[in-house]
């Protein structure tokens, strides 16, 4: 068994070159889902667990998130699309398919 039943990782590269990056905003938006997974009880030990990454180069998608065990990529660009993506995916266990990259 893994150690958390769900891993979240943001991208929050930040391009130097001009290029669309998801650093622009990954950062907000991964601080505010590990808000809101510790509020809702979710964090810690068998539970889930938000990190940032580093470049998931699809920042041209962006901003990009990945839902670990099943591997499921997202744009995910504001409160709200975190917010059901939590209630859907990690609490119900249904992939958020308008959001689906």
């Amino acid at each position: 068994m893994s150690y958390y039943s769900h891993h979240i990782f943001f991208c929050t590269n930040e391009r130097d070159d001009g290029r669309p990056s998801c650093g622009q905003c990954g950062g907000e938006l991964r601080d505010y889902a590990k808000k809101q997974i510790k509020s809702l009880g979710l964090n810690g030990k068998g539970k889930v667990r938000v990190n940032n990454a580093g470049c998931l180069d699809r920042c041209d998608e962006g901003p990009t998130m990945v839902v670990y065990p099943e591997e499921v990529w997202y744009h995910c660009a504001t409160k709200a699309d975190v917010d059901e993506i939590i209630a859907s995916h990690v609490r119900g266990g249904v992939v958020v398919e308008r959001l689906r990259m």
